[in-house]
């Protein structure tokens, strides 16, 4: 225990040092995250109503993304299947830094159902009534929950038996391995059907849902991972494999392929058919009476995510820099798709048939700022605790010399 509990005064110290881009960052987002808590601590005195959401409209930015860092979470995933069933070397040393994006990810997400339930006393409602198995709502706190602990543990386990030099023992780490993989599985899908299952929204009727969560999941989440893993190869003397980064490229293309199909053939059901319930598509795409507040997102995030696929299936993405521009967009455009061109239409019309748009406020933005600092803080100290312990240059037999920048 002591041996453990020096480990973590020691990867506390080492978070706090770096060269000047690392302090730039880490201040960077340190103020963008304090503007974030101070708009939330005006948002828990005044209310909900600082938000742009309104009783037509009950779920807007937050929740947006909530939906879109779930994904992010679930993508983790993608890195262990080759590792652990296909044995997929290429990606071994890489499997730690998807875990660490999971646990930022689901931490953000919890944030953001905290922020949009206005007070955070509610979640005593759900704690203790825990309506289950009916409820989506406990099926959607457990699998979050189950999910959190579950990376934490493979790496927290994993980066200590690199500091004390020695192999993990498969029996404490490989079981919890293959349940987290249908547990990724779990929390998009179940996600999904808390959507799906609100009968008085039938934007979100559509058993296509879920595999679209699953797609556009495995395609924005792998894609951040392609970013990061090339900032820490440049800013770091951490080796990370090209042919890594090929083979998520590779999961990607195929993934945001799939997504693109799934988005075709759910406009084609809800145009073709020619549904009394496409109201909300045709709100979403087109317009509707005049209402056209998500027609010019919806279109951006369609062009964008059509330009990644091509640049994708080209030969030209093999080169960092169109891989890079190709993630980019990718991000940005399934960021819009799955949020706010998700949530938001299901809304409006009402089923009154009132049409009320909903435009978020300068207070819910900074919230929702502030948030993602402050899981990019986070994500960036574990990267930075995890790195000098994976490259040997932090184990437990060998003094440490803080003063000094570790590359």
């Amino acid at each position: 225990m002591s041996e453990y509990l020096r480990f973590l005064w020691r990867c506390g110290r080492i978070s706090f040092v770096g060269d000047w881009r690392y302090y730039l960052w880490m201040t960077f987002l340190t103020v963008i995250a304090l503007l974030g808590l101070n708009a939330y601590c005006k948002q828990f005195v005044e209310g909900l109503i600082v938000t742009g959401m309104t009783d037509q409209v009950s779920w807007g930015l937050y929740i947006a993304n909530f939906t879109f860092l779930v994904g992010m979470a679930a993508a983790a995933v993608m890195l262990v299947i080759p590792v652990y069933v296909y044995r997929n070397h290429d990606l071994h040393n890489l499997v730690i830094f998807g875990e660490l994006l999971a646990v930022a990810s689901i931490i953000m997400c919890l944030m953001f159902v905290t922020v949009d339930l206005g007070r955070p006393d509610r979640f005593m409602h759900l704690f203790l009534r825990f309506n289950f198995p009916m409820s989506m709502l406990s099926w959607d706190g457990i699998v979050l929950n189950g999910y959190l602990l579950l990376n934490l543990h493979i790496c927290g386990y994993l980066i200590y038996c690199a500091y004390r030099r020695r192999q993990p023992g498969k029996m404490f780490y490989i079981p919890v391995v293959f349940i987290a993989i249908f547990w990724a599985i779990s929390i998009h899908t179940v996600t999904a059907f808390l959507y799906v299952g609100l009968g008085g929204r039938p934007f979100w009727n559509a058993a296509i849902i879920a595999p679209r969560f699953l797609a556009s999941a495995f395609a924005a989440g792998p894609a951040f991972l392609i970013l990061t893993l090339q900032i820490i190869n440049k800013t770091t003397s951490y080796d990370v494999s090209k042919k890594g980064i090929m083979l998520l490229r590779s999961i990607v293309t195929v993934a945001l392929i799939i997504n693109q199909f799934l988005l075709l053939s759910e406009v084609f059901t809800e145009f073709y058919t020619g549904s009394a319930h496409a109201a909300s598509a045709y709100y979403l795409f087109f317009g509707l009476h005049g209402y056209t507040g998500l027609v010019g997102w919806i279109w951006t995030a369609i062009t964008l995510n059509t330009i990644a696929m091509i640049l994708l299936m080209l030969p030209a993405s093999r080169s960092m820099k169109f891989l890079n521009v190709a993630c980019v967009f990718m991000i940005v455009g399934i960021w819009i798709e799955k949020g706010m061109g998700l949530i938001v239409p299901a809304f409006i019309p009402t089923p009154l048939g009132e049409i009320l748009e909903y435009v978020p406020t300068i207070n819910e933005t900074l919230v929702c700022l502030g948030i993602w600092a402050f899981g990019l803080l986070l994500f960036t100290i574990m990267v930075r605790i995890t790195i000098p312990v994976l490259a040997g240059r932090l184990t437990y037999d060998t003094e440490y010399h803080f003063e000094s920048v570790v590359e």
